[in-house]
């Protein structure tokens, strides 16, 4: 039994799995949205999914990274959050920030997210279906 209505639309994105030394997830909400998600964005048609994910971290939350640190989780889809009937196809990457992050562009909003108080809080289906299974996504060692 397939779940995913034939007619929904697929949206790529990349996607940040950050975590701080206690294991809290960074999280973001962007403007006129409820869901938290994971920082990132859109891939657009002539970026590969870390050139998207450092400019989306750039633009939304101030950050620069090294896309030669981010380790590759896999690709997953979701329920998009925000755009009814359409899927998330996420590329999600494991990211060790530096510096403080800072709500920008679209976010309104930012959290670090203890995975074990995830229960209190509106979260996109991809965080909660996907991320959280994913066991907490540990820093990457270096």
């Amino acid at each position: 039994m397939n779940s995913i209505p034939s007619e929904s639309r697929k949206i790529r994105i990349a996607a940040a799995v950050i975590a701080d030394a206690s294991g809290r997830l960074l999280l973001v909400r962007k403007r006129g949205t409820s869901a938290f998600m994971q920082p990132g964005g859109k891939i657009e048609p002539h970026e590969a999914p870390l050139e998207a994910l450092a400019r989306e971290l750039h633009e939304e939350l101030g950050l620069t990274i090294d896309p030669a640190m981010a380790a590759p989780l896999g690709r997953f889809a979701a329920p998009a959050a925000n755009e009814p009937d359409s899927m998330v196809e996420a590329e999600l990457f494991t990211v060790s920030i530096h510096g403080r992050p800072m709500a920008a562009a679209e976010i309104e909003e930012m959290i670090w997210l203890d995975p074990g108080s995830a229960h209190d809080i509106d979260l996109a289906p991809l965080t909660r279906d996907v991320v959280l299974g994913l066991g907490g996504a540990q820093p990457p060692a270096g």
